[in-house]
């Protein structure tokens, strides 16, 4: 299937993948590990909502834990865009095309518009949100894995071609590419980005739309082993469901873990750069034992089959039918 020629003049400029809007049923037990045991730090926590961020994050939050009786479920993912005009364009976009498109308040931030894919994936778009004090410097408040930033968020798609188009048409571009093989080959995940790293979003063939995980930034692969070494000895080896190893397609190290609600957060460090508009996306085959791990132990079942359903929007079959490798 065809990969997408770069759009570098899209409706409006999306900055980058934002935070994460999560459903919990006990914002406690989220705080525990989130906090003291990966390593985020706590801007406010007003017992209806959560809100987390990186260690060199300026922006209030990165990730938002909201108590709900229907944990588990993934409200919204949020991007930031380049400026207030970029809002109203968006906007624009998005009924032009008969797709969700409505203005919120939301705390901590500005102006916000509440929007959805071609599939029903739920999203936000901001410009403006409050700065919190620096800390990347407070080295004595570092713990866990010592995540800097919100990296990338990963989703289950139905339709990943669709997807494709859609999000390059708005401006993401390539990176990484799974494909069956043969004359009649098609994509089966994607990788892509607006920052200059691998991904800001993925696409993964699955049961969709639902997010797969989030993903924060490591200064190492030593502090996720420390991580491991952490959570092995204070109660949540269990929550530990893939890793520590390192994935072929973007070269990271990784560790996926899931949390009290099964949400699925990956640490992740040692990506690369894809700044230069000429770069050209690497192929990886389907039957590639190396792609999703260029060693360690293979994904489990549970790492293709579960993740977290938007709040409000039906899952479909996916269209391609194609089986990947799945550890026993």
């Amino acid at each position: 299937m065809p990969v997408p020629i770069p759009n570098f003049e899209p409706p409006f400029n999306i900055v980058r993948c934002s935070y994460a809007r999560l459903l919990g049923s006990d914002l406690s037990a989220s705080r525990a590990l989130y906090e003291d045991i990966l390593g985020l730090n706590v801007t406010d926590d007003d017992g209806s909502a959560l809100y987390l961020r990186g260690m060199e994050e300026r922006q209030h939050h990165s990730l938002v834990i909201e108590k709900s009786n229907t944990p588990g479920l993934c409200r919204r993912l949020a991007f930031k865009l380049a400026s207030e005009d970029d809002l109203d364009k968006a906007y624009d976009f998005f009924t032009a095309r008969q797709l969700e498109a409505e203005w919120a308040e939301m705390p901590y931030q500005g102006r916000t518009l509440l929007a959805s894919d071609p599939w029903g994936s739920k999203l936000e778009f901001y410009f403006k949100m409050d700065q919190a004090a620096p800390l990347m410097q407070k080295y004595g408040m570092y713990k866990g894995a010592h995540p800097l930033r919100l990296d990338h968020f990963n989703c289950f798609a139905s339709d990943v071609q669709g997807s494709i188009d859609f999000y390059n048409e708005i401006g993401f571009r390539m990176t990484e590419y799974t494909e069956t093989d043969g004359d009649d080959a098609k994509i089966w995940a994607a990788w892509m980005h607006r920052k200059g790293g691998v991904h800001d979003m993925a696409f993964t063939n699955g049961i969709g739309p639902r997010m797969h995980h989030t993903a924060y930034f490591a200064p190492s692969a030593m502090n996720i082993i420390h991580l491991c070494d952490v959570m092995s000895t204070t109660g949540y080896l269990a929550s530990m469901e893939r890793g520590p190893g390192r994935h072929g397609i973007s070269n990271a190290f990784f560790l996926y873990i899931r949390d009290p609600d099964g949400h699925r957060i990956e640490l992740y460090a040692s990506d690369y750069l894809t700044v230069d508009p000429d770069l050209e996306p690497i192929r990886w085959s389907l039957t590639d034992t190396q792609r999703q791990t260029l060693w360690g132990t293979p994904a489990p079942q549970s790492w293709f089959e579960e993740g977290s359903a938007f709040e409000g929007t039906e899952t479909t079959e996916p269209v391609l039918k194609a089986q990947p490798i799945i550890a026993h």
